[in-house]
């Protein structure tokens, strides 16, 4: 922030480009000393932040179940805005890649798993949270979508939790071999695997495919359903305002120091911008540079029954116009379509639904969204095979068997007559 002050300082009082800036030198003599000290008491003001964050570790981090929903929320935003320097500074309070249930790191291996799901059945559902939440989000005003799949369909449900601040290729690159881990594992064999996400949560579920896909990992093969709510496909315009700001601050000097304190987001929001999905959308590239979409194009997994649900504030008998989004994500964008033909994700006519009057949270504790759950996940029976009747002779009527009869007499007849004279000699 200091650095900050200074430049704006220094880009202030240097004087006009035009003429040089003539009193830069004069500024930068005069100033330099005062922020020399400013820095000092920053820095042990910094060390200080330094040593509670330390502190702060301590009690957020531990056992996970034993702290409650409000000190993982607090870790959660943390991990949001910054995870990706947490974890490269190798902090304790990056959250790691886990799957859970019930607030607790599960084990993969046979006999954790075996203890943790007693009547563990073949159909997984996975549960996909969104940027700066825990896992427990999906509990919401007392529902969870996961245990009331599980009671309803049979499901047994298990919950991702992940460090949001990370970049989405980067976590799913990991979801991907945790699962292959969880299906290796698992109790009994998998016949179904379904990921239910949210928000970001949805990138970094189809990232898990297309890792896994790449990989030749075995779960893929099992993948059998994916449901998006409220997932930002082509971007949300909260990060692309966030973007549009640092550029417009950094076109004058004496605004552009701000620009730096936009630079703070995490690699995990600023792949929000277009809804990056692979390395390649952000390998090689500043990710705070202005420009159009990078992405190539990736279309949602073959051979996967995929689902989609968009949210409006707007109400189910507001007059026809375009529809406003939930507050974070635009419908167009929840329901994967883009101007650009290419990039609109093919998700069929009756796979996609816009829940009307609700935000983006509502999502995960709607009625309405239950039943719609409900009814694309629910086991489709295959028709049995259809039995070919053999065909059996049908009985001859009594006026062809009189006409057989009849001809049978007149050959047998014309053969006599035709062996008496050759007799005769």
């Amino acid at each position: 922030m200091t650095d900050v002050v200074e430049a704006m300082h220094l880009g202030i009082g240097s004087g006009p480009a035009i003429l040089g800036r003539p009193l830069a030198g004069p500024t930068r003599l005069l100033t330099a000393p005062i922020y020399r000290v400013i820095r000092g008491t920053t820095g042990a003001v910094g060390a200080g932040i330094g040593v509670a964050l330390d502190a702060l570790s301590t009690v957020l981090v531990g056992d996970d179940a034993g702290g409650g929903p409000g000190r993982e929320a607090v870790r959660a935003a943390l991990n949001g805005v910054l995870g990706d320097h947490l974890a490269a500074t190798g902090n304790p309070l990056a959250i790691p890649m886990t799957l859970r249930r019930d607030g607790r790191a599960l084990g993969l291996d046979r006999r954790s798993l075996g203890r943790a799901f007693p009547r563990a059945g073949g159909r997984l559902l996975l549960l996909v949270h969104g940027s700066s939440l825990p896992d427990r989000s999906w509990t919401r005003h007392g529902h969870d979508h996961g245990a009331a799949l599980a009671r309803d369909l049979g499901f047994t449900s298990i919950h991702v939790h992940y460090n949001t601040g990370l970049h989405v290729s980067e976590n799913g690159r990991l979801l991907a071999g945790r699962i292959e881990e969880l299906a290796r594992a698992w109790p009994r064999p998998v016949v179904e695997i379904a990921i239910l996400s949210h928000s970001m949560g949805g990138l970094v579920a189809r990232s898990a495919c297309h890792h896994a896909e790449g990989a030749g990992l075995a779960w893929r093969r099992r993948l059998r359903s994916l449901v998006f709510l409220g997932t930002p496909h082509h971007g949300a315009p909260l990060e692309r305002g966030g973007h549009r700001l640092d550029v417009i601050l950094g076109l004058t000097r004496q605004t552009a120091p701000l620009a730096r304190l936009g630079k703070i987001r995490s690699a995990g929001v600023t792949d929000l911008r277009h809804g990056n999905v692979r390395d390649e959308d952000w390998k090689g590239r500043d990710r705070f540079a202005p420009g159009r979409d990078p992405r190539t194009p990736l279309p949602l997994p073959e051979g996967v029954r995929c689902f989609a649900i968009a949210a409006t504030t707007a109400r189910a008998d507001a007059p026809g116009r375009r529809l406003p989004g939930d507050g974070l994500v635009p419908v167009d964008s929840a329901l994967g379509r883009h101007a650009i033909p290419e990039r609109t994700l093919d998700f069929p006519e009756g796979h996609r639904w816009i829940l009307h009057g609700a935000g983006h949270l509502d999502l995960l504790d709607r009625a309405e969204v239950l039943e719609r759950l409900r009814d694309w996940l629910r086991p489709r029976r295959s028709a049995p095979p259809r039995r070919r009747r053999r065909s059996r002779p049908r009985p001859a009527s009594r006026t062809s068997a009189a006409a057989a009869s009849r001809r049978a007499r007149r050959s047998s007849g014309r053969s006599r007559s035709r062996s008496g004279p050759r007799a005769s000699r």
